[in-house]
């Protein structure tokens, strides 16, 4: 245990002494025009104190330790009072001041519109709210905490309905003979555009087989078994390839948050690169 100690002692030893450098040498590095020189000795220390603290991150590759918990914690701290101040500012300060009090509004020098008792309604629920402090009047707290739920619950169902369902459903009404004129001119006026008759038939063709195949996987009234198998284990393959386009669009995300922080290592902090 003893030893154990002596090493973190040696390692955040290590890691100030290495936070020293970087910050004395970006100091001298960088000027205006990206070329070695210098920049303030306030930028360099912003900019070293970004670059440790994505090392503090990504050192929990290796295994968790105190200085991604530091990372971690002071980047939720951070967070919740940057949120705290927008929503001050933005929504007690900006929406509810200026229509309950002219002598508030003109302290925060913001244009008072009109008075309307209605607003008092969310302050009350804000201060009900308040309560989860309190160990005694911690139960006040769960009405308005019911109050939200139900209330985003509601609004959000119709949202869901409206862009995950009947979207979704009407987005599938598609006509699989595009601009038909006959055989002839089909073949005729043949091309394998993007924008081309067959490319746009095509595209329906698949959404339409795509839906019918999967809606048929999930229909459990009857046996999977000749026609119904083989769609069957067509729409196992269309909701294979949708889940794993999906997947794929979200490791691409990812990936490109860690080249961005790549290239703040290499290019802004160490200058490696132009």
């Amino acid at each position: 245990m003893a030893d154990g100690k002596s090493i973190g002692r040696v390692v955040l030893i290590a890691v100030i002494a290495l936070f020293l450098i970087s910050w004395i040498i970006s100091a001298g590095l960088f000027d205006s025009s990206d070329h070695i020189t210098g920049v303030s000795i306030r930028d360099a220390f912003f900019v070293t104190l970004a670059a440790f603290l994505t090392l503090a991150i990504l050192s929990f590759l290796y295994k968790d330790n105190p200085y991604y918990k530091f990372a971690e914690h002071l980047f939720v701290g951070v967070s919740a009072a940057y949120w705290m101040c927008v929503g001050f500012w933005s929504t007690f300060v900006g929406n509810f001041i200026p229509r309950v009090s002219s002598v508030l509004s003109s302290f925060f020098e913001v244009p008072f519109k009109e008075l309307n008792p209605f607003y008092f309604i969310p302050l009350i629920l804000g201060i009900m709210l308040m309560m989860r402090l309190s160990s005694k009047g911690g139960w006040i707290a769960r009405w308005p905490l019911a109050f939200i739920v139900g209330t985003t619950a509601g609004l959000n169902l119709i949202r869901y309905l409206r862009s995950d369902f009947i979207s979704q459903v009407s987005n599938t009404f598609v006509p699989l003979l595009i601009d038909w004129k006959g055989i002839g001119p089909f073949f005729s006026n043949f091309s394998l555009s993007v924008s081309g008759q067959f490319a746009l038939c095509l595209s329906n063709w698949v959404i339409f087989v795509g839906v019918f195949c999967g809606l048929i996987y999930f229909f459990f009234s009857k046996e999977h078994k000749g026609f119904f198998g083989v769609a069957s284990r067509a729409g196992i393959w269309v909701l294979m390839i949708t889940f794993g386009a999906s997947f794929g669009y979200t490791v691409m995300g990812r990936i490109s948050l860690l080249v961005g922080r790549l290239t703040f290592l290499f290019q802004d902090w160490l200058g490696v690169i132009g």
